[in-house]
């Protein structure tokens, strides 16, 4: 039986042996379809802050709706997450009622072309066209690709193949990571232009597409379940079956809060961190009297660095959630992780750069990457857990993907504290300055103010952990039980 969870009938550590050739490409093609779609995610991380700089100005502020000042990279990534979640939302339900494999084809494809075409933005409103495009079909990727591996692998494996599915969205991320390093090193990081070349490489994935439509055939499990359904006059895919079922509801919005917990914790702070590195190397490589051209590519190196080593640390992160998650339970390893996402994170915050300059990244990152990212695997191994076949797909997609329209606050209000902490901080620096001190070192003052104002904006934000933690009690334990059916 497919459903049976975390009981092997042969040796746990080898669950690749236990899966059949049609088994690994489905495992295979699901992993790089989520990979590519983390690589797509990173690259914009990396591609935000110069494309804001290079569309806008080096102000990269916008007035929204022309009274509030917003740094225009928060306001890019809020509306990429819309667009986000927007899409899980279609194509979460799409999938239960079509079919995994096909709608999994018209994402990757989605969201390979919109990349491809922000390389083109000539001004904010068309990039964030581009980018709300390109969410669209990002947002539907983990949905289908967890209900598809779900349905597909033999139940006593799954939690550790999607463990391992999740996991390799790190891999995807770190070669973000190395490929912002090598266009750091090259001629092409003296251009300040080269972000669009991030968005150009982040449209490759497109070419994966006519691998999952020649070789992918539908789930045994969803074309029973899809014809079961539509004998007993049930709709697969159907938000009014969802809501309308007292359990599927009560399991839709506890694990939509409980995914929220994580999205806002990971998009409204993580992801920044590279912002944060960012202006701080390009202080001190300005202190040091760095042309424009050093600052810029030493920004962008570190960046990248610091964006590496935090996957690094999220890919054993992500193992080690899915031992515990195994062993002990979902809820346990949900509560442990959560705990140390909150405390790790506002550490590093505050003290990174503090201690041993740039070099913080090192360890500080990994150790960051470690918590933030691993109840991305908890998603992955639970979420399926609570929903029939029928409504898999819909029920994930909706947990993960509707927390982020709460999620696009989150970016908007990191902006927003930073900006008005910024603005206080630096007046407050200007009023305390020594009289008769250089314009220079009044603008450094004012760089370590709004420096300042930011680590403590993300910090406050750091709080939204404990709400994956307060909703815990209230959700079920699905270690060692078969997937539910109705």
């Amino acid at each position: 039986m497919s459903n049976l969870s975390d009981k092997s009938n042969g040796t746990a550590d080898g669950w690749w042996s236990q899966l059949n050739n049609y088994q690994r490409l489905v495992f295979v093609v699901a992993t790089l379809a989520w990979l590519f779609d983390c690589l797509d995610q990173q690259l914009f991380n990396l591609a935000r802050s110069p494309a804001m700089k290079s569309l806008l100005g080096p102000n990269q502020e916008l007035m929204l709706f022309g009274k509030f000042p917003i740094q225009a990279g928060a306001l890019a990534t809020s509306i990429f997450v819309l667009g986000w979640a927007t899409g899980g939302m279609i194509f979460g339900s799409l999938g239960d009622r079509f079919g995994r494999a096909k709608m999994l084809s018209v994402t990757v494809l989605l969201y390979s072309v919109a990349t491809g075409l922000s390389a083109l933005s000539h001004s904010f409103t068309d990039f964030a066209v581009y980018r709300f495009i390109t969410g669209l079909g990002v947002g539907g990727v983990f949905g289908l690709a967890v209900a598809l591996v779900a349905d597909t692998v033999p139940g006593h494996i799954r939690p550790r193949a999607l463990g391992v599915l999740q996991s390799f969205s790190a891999v995807g991320n770190c070669a973000a990571g190395l490929i912002g390093v090598a266009i750091a090193l090259t001629a092409i990081g003296s251009n300040e232009n080269y972000w669009k070349w991030l968005f150009v490489i982040g449209a490759l994935p497109a070419f994966l597409v006519a691998t999952i439509q020649l070789r992918m055939k539908e789930p045994e499990s969803w074309v029973q379940s899809r014809d079961k359904a539509i004998s007993e006059g049930k709709r697969a895919g159907s938000y009014r079956d969802l809501f309308g079922h007292g359990i599927w509801r009560k399991h839709a919005l506890l694990g939509m809060v409980l995914s929220c917990a994580g999205v806002i914790g990971l998009w409204g702070i993580g992801v920044f961190s590279s912002d944060l590195v960012g202006d701080i190397v390009a202080h001190n490589f300005a202190e040091a009297g760095a042309s424009l051209e050093e600052v810029n590519k030493g920004k962008q190196l570190w960046m990248s660095l610091n964006l590496l080593a935090f996957n690094v640390g999220a890919f054993a992160g992500m193992l080690v959630f899915t031992r515990i998650a195994v062993n002990l339970g979902r809820k346990k390893a949900f509560g442990m992780f959560f705990a140390g996402s909150l405390l790790v994170t506002v550490f590093v915050f505050q003290m990174i750069g503090k201690i041993n300059g740039r070099w913080d990244i090192v360890w500080m990152a990994p150790l960051m990457g470690f918590f933030h990212l691993s109840v991305f695997a908890g998603f992955s191994i639970y979420l399926p857990e609570l929903f029939p076949t029928r409504l898999r797909a819909t029920g994930v997609s909706f947990c993960y993907n509707v927390g982020r329209y709460l999620a696009a606050l989150g970016p908007f209000t990191l902006g927003a504290l930073a900006a008005g902490f910024g603005k206080t901080a630096q007046k407050a620096a200007e009023d305390g300055a020594p009289a008769g001190i250089s314009e220079t070192a009044l603008a450094a003052l004012k760089t370590v103010a709004k420096i300042d104002a930011f680590r403590d904006a993300a910090s406050w934000m750091c709080l939204i952990f404990l709400l994956g933690i307060v909703v815990l009690p209230f959700l079920p334990e699905t270690k060692g039980q078969p997937l539910p059916e109705d």
